[in-house]
């Protein structure tokens, strides 16, 4: 990453951290969808195509890509990976993906199809003992802890379930373990349009300043990443906002070409 570097945003606001931004592309059936709070019965398609969607980014000078196997995520397996490997052969960006990866194989399958990094959710709480040997085969590189919350608890299995975890001892323990890079989602807030979770994201920077945080869920616009920038939120993942218009790939490139 390059040293930060200064840039206003609409209201005059130096924003003088740089904020890796990520688009995020969730695939059901082959195709680009988004739900809201993680409800299935709520998706929406965007795009039937999602290389068209990944090279949009691409296009747009965009480096990075979220992708997310929903269906893997439902079925716990993972399901997807075609679309995994023809975004990687088709396109520059470095992908992370998650969704229905809980065995050894998924995992290779997940790497043989492109992914340079993965997102460990379900796994982390159902069978933490593989995940640390994922951890410690692949290191904390490529190896992305997924810290998805509801009510202050960890969400699982695409969000359809509730385990009894509390979110920051959660965190803690696996940071102990060797992870440095975590993807957290306040699910009440995920395809809402409405703002990310500021006071969660602070809390989790206060509590451990080491952390490579990915904020996700919640974006609306382009100043909501700018505060999570000012905030010192090193990563952030935005999706609906890009595909109902209110974030543009304009504003994104824009915004890349002023940080690069």
């Amino acid at each position: 990453m390059v040293s930060p570097g200064s840039f206003k945003n609409d209201f005059g606001i130096d924003v003088m951290q740089k904020i890796e931004i990520i688009p995020a592309i969730d695939i059901i059936g082959g195709k680009c969808v988004r739900l809201s709070q993680g409800d299935y019965a709520s998706q929406k398609v965007y795009n039937e195509h999602p290389l068209e969607v990944a090279r949009m980014f691409e296009d747009a000078g965009l480096q990075r890509l979220h992708l997310v196997d929903l269906d893997g995520a439902r079925q716990k397996q993972i399901v997807n990976y075609k679309v995994l490997e023809t975004i990687s052969t088709r396109t520059s960006l470095t992908i992370d993906f998650g969704g229905g990866l809980k065995s050894d194989n998924d995992l290779r399958i997940a790497f043989e199809c492109g992914a340079a990094m993965v997102t460990g959710g379900s796994i982390a709480v159902t069978h933490p003992e593989t995940f640390v040997e994922w951890l410690l085969s692949y290191g904390p590189e490529r190896i992305i802890l997924g810290a998805d919350v509801r009510d202050g608890k960890i969400a699982v299995s695409g969000w359809q379930e509730e385990s009894s975890l509390d979110i920051f001892p959660f965190i803690k323990g696996y940071m102990e373990k060797g992870i440095r890079k975590v993807i957290s989602t306040d699910i009440r807030m995920d395809g809402m349009l409405a703002g990310p979770s500021y006071d969660l994201y602070n809390e989790m920077l206060d509590e451990f300043p080491e952390l490579f945080l990915i904020a996700s869920g919640g974006i609306s616009c382009m100043d909501d990443i700018l505060k999570l920038a000012e905030n010192g939120v090193p990563a952030v993942i935005t999706g609906k906002a890009i595909y109902e218009g209110r974030l543009t790939l304009k504003e994104l490139g824009k915004y890349m070409a002023r940080v690069s």
